[in-house]
């Protein structure tokens, strides 16, 4: 982190072309070349993979988690082939939505090759994640490698050893194959930064893929990965796993390790930042988690809790109980994603699981806390990153760091007031939750569907979790449809933020793009909310088609 009176003196611009053609670099030895892109590319490049790779590509890195690791670890595919299949996808991704900063080629390969020559020796996986190619997001360490953070100043830092996570999956046979954007100050729920640029919406290039983890969304929905790792403090995790219609997941804090990550300024943590996986299916989230988990991580990072994956049943003797937050009585959701809500509920009812409505409770007071303490700084840590290399400020950096009126230098005994209401509201809220006795909560992931580029300023529905620590995980439902999606236009709205939201909407521009909900347990509920979900998506048949 450069201080002011040694700032970098290489204009910005020029760091930032060094990065975007180190990235071109990486691409470049790939070998084969990965296939051109079409110059006039359409708004919805979902489906131009499909079009431009080969046959055998296709198939691998369009097979599920579950399928893969069967097939690795039983030697039907190598590891060296799925690893060539996904770096040729990620890299024709990149070409569509500017979602990686490095192909990670040539240790990728060296990795694959080493697991298929432990496979022929001994015959069998090295782990239970043998050969299965994993992204990464680039503030998370790989030792060698830059770990920037979005900030130009931090452009030549570089981690010295892999952050702790990676270590376990690495043990566990996987294979790092590349590394995914993320924006400017990691404190976006938009994903764009001066080193690498906008990463855009596979579904359509006029929205957001999301943020912070926006790179691993992209590339996920474009199946450039099947399993990435993201990081969430406020939404990261959820919302572009929203976004992009796939699946992620925000764990509790300390059960995934964090060791070895850029992020904040030592100190900040009082409201605790996490990573989690995101994925293209239900199953690579529970892979992720239980390998992790099973590897005993607190053994050598102290601050991990030491719980070990606990295997939920779901109860026979009784209906579940799911309650549903429709709103969260600041902002209203926009029309898809109610709709969301609806088809899922109608659908629980009739196969006899009880449905209670959830009450929001206070939940704008959780903004005033955890917008509070993202910044006890005032946010003088984060405005030197970036004045300090002479960058500008993106859009939703000057949103969040100097038109929020929430962001003050604190006294000592200012984060002392915020942390006992930060702690009383987590008291607050676990009785709310007892008082409806229910097993997880339904609820948006946002206030709508993915946005325009530079308009996602509403956090609350994924950072009122964060402050609660509790473990939320974002889902696919549906599909936006503009002609069953209208915004009602005699409701009054709850708020200004509310008629704000409302202004957003833009049925034409938005249809087809995906609808996601969120699914939220309790502290330390990780296994249950997956294993709920688990049931709920064999049970109703979840995502639904679009003629939902």
């Amino acid at each position: 982190m450069p201080s002011k009176k040694a700032k970098i003196q290489r204009p910005w611009q020029d760091i930032a072309a060094e990065a975007q053609n180190y990235r071109a670099s990486t691409i470049a030895q790939l070998t084969p070349k990965p296939p051109g892109i079409p110059q006039d590319l359409p708004k919805d490049v979902s489906e131009v993979p499909g079009n431009v790779l080969d046959t055998k590509t296709l198939s691998i890195t369009n097979l599920g988690v579950d399928e893969l690791v069967a097939s690795l670890s039983t030697g039907q595919l190598t590891s060296v082939e799925v690893t060539q299949a996904f770096l040729q996808r990620a890299a024709v991704s990149q070409g569509l939505v500017n979602c990686i900063t490095e192909l990670l080629t040539s240790q990728a390969l060296k990795q694959a090759q080493d697991l298929d020559d432990y496979f022929a020796k001994h015959k069998r996986p090295i782990g239970p994640l043998h050969g299965l190619p994993i992204s990464v997001k680039e503030h998370i360490g790989i030792e060698g490698l830059r770990c920037t953070t979005g900030y130009v100043s931090s452009w030549d830092r570089i981690a010295k050893e892999d952050a702790h996570v990676l270590q376990v999956l690495r043990s566990a046979g996987a294979v790092f194959h590349c590394r995914t954007t993320e924006p400017q100050t990691m404190m976006h729920l938009e994903t764009d930064s001066n080193l690498w640029g906008v990463t855009n919406n596979p579904y359509n290039k006029n929205v957001t893929s999301g943020g912070s983890s926006g790179g691993e969304g992209a590339l996920l929905a474009l199946r450039g990965s099947c399993l990435g790792i993201g990081s969430d403090v406020g939404g990261s995790i959820r919302n572009p796993a929203a976004n992009c219609g796939i699946y992620g997941i925000k764990p509790t804090a300390f059960r995934v390790p964090t060791d070895g990550w850029g992020f904040t300024m030592a100190g900040a943590d009082a409201i605790d930042s996490v990573l989690g996986p995101m994925s293209t299916s239900l199953s690579g989230l529970k892979l992720f988690m239980k390998t992790v988990i099973d590897a005993q991580p607190w053994l050598t990072e102290p601050a991990i809790v030491p719980m070990p994956w606990r295997e939920y049943k779901i109860p026979d003797d009784r209906p579940l109980r799911v309650g549903v937050l429709w709103h969260d009585g600041v902002v209203r959701p926009h029309p898809p994603i109610t709709r969301g809500l609806t088809l899922v509920t109608d659908q629980l009812k009739k196969h006899g699981i009880e449905v209670v409505d959830f009450p929001p409770h206070l939940h704008d007071e959780a903004w005033a806390i955890i917008a509070s303490l993202y910044f006890p700084d005032g946010g003088a840590w984060d405005i030197e990153a970036i004045e300090s290399s002479g960058e500008p400020f993106r859009p939703l950096s000057s949103f969040i760091l100097k038109e929020n009126s929430l962001v003050k230098a604190l006294s000592v005994g200012e984060i002392s007031y915020w942390m006992e209401e930060r702690e009383l509201y987590r008291k607050e809220y676990a009785l709310h939750w007892n008082k409806f006795d229910i097993d997880v909560l339904l609820c948006p992931v946002g206030p709508g569907v993915a946005p325009k580029h530079n308009t996602a300023k509403y956090w609350s529905y994924t950072s009122q979790w964060n402050l609660l620590n509790y473990p939320g995980v974002s889902f696919p439902v549906t599909r936006v449809d503009k002609e069953k999606d209208v915004l009602e236009k005699k409701v009054k709205p709850m708020s200004g933020l509310d008629k704000s939201n409302r202004e957003l909407w833009d049925a034409e521009e938005f249809h087809g793009l995906p609808v996601s909900l969120q699914l939220v347990g309790r502290r330390f509920d990780d296994e249950k909310v997956l294993a709920v979900l688990e049931h709920i998506t064999k049970l109703i048949g979840l995502p639904f088609g679009n003629g939902s």
